[in-house]
């Protein structure tokens, strides 16, 4: 029997070592970038129909509200006090705006939203209205109107309760793109 060089053992331990830190780190940097960049997200319920429906896996953006405000329309997911779960709604207000909901229609600062998204009638919730946005809240609501449970029952929502934006559908793949 050939017995191993001391210099090969050394080598092959040294290789063994640099690949399980080049894996540790490559580990740790997938996991920082899930928490704190991008995200996969699932929708859970039929609030956001026809736009997202039950079962779709979404990409979600958890960095650029770091930079700015969320903007009207955006698709954002809800991680916080307000409710036991994670929400997907659309961002109906925004700080300073005034909301209101009459005859089924949503009202924006005195003037009715147009909205293609929506499926069935808006109605007023269990939250008084109309309602003027503090610093630091939005109005979202689901498109599904008539099956969503939003701020038209939970209220306002803080922005710190703004897990990220939902920015592309990823899964079943006849719907894979973008979202608007």
């Amino acid at each position: 029997m050939l017995a191993e060089a001391p210099g090969k053992r050394k080598s092959l331990l040294r290789e063994a070592r640099e690949w399980a830190i080049s894996l540790a780190a490559a580990v740790i940097l997938a996991m920082l970038f899930q928490n704190y960049v991008y995200a996969q997200s699932e929708v859970q319920n039929i609030s956001m129909q026809n736009t997202l429906v039950e079962g779709q896996r979404l990409i979600e953006d958890k960095w650029s509200y770091r930079f700015h405000l969320p903007r009207h329309g955006d698709i954002v997911i809800i991680n916080g006090p307000e409710t036991d779960i994670r929400l997907v709604k659309r961002v109906i207000g925004l700080p300073g705006d005034e909301i209101d909901i009459r005859d089924g229609y949503v009202y924006l600062n005195g003037e009715q939203l147009q909205e293609s998204y929506i499926k069935g009638l808006t109605y007023e919730g269990s939250y008084e209205l109309p309602v003027t946005l503090a610093d630091g809240q939005i109005f979202a609501m689901g498109d599904n109107r008539e099956h969503s449970f939003d701020s038209r029952d939970i209220g306002p929502i803080a922005l710190s309760s703004i897990e990220g934006r939902a920015v592309f559908r990823i899964w079943p793949i006849a719907t894979f793109g973008g979202l608007e």
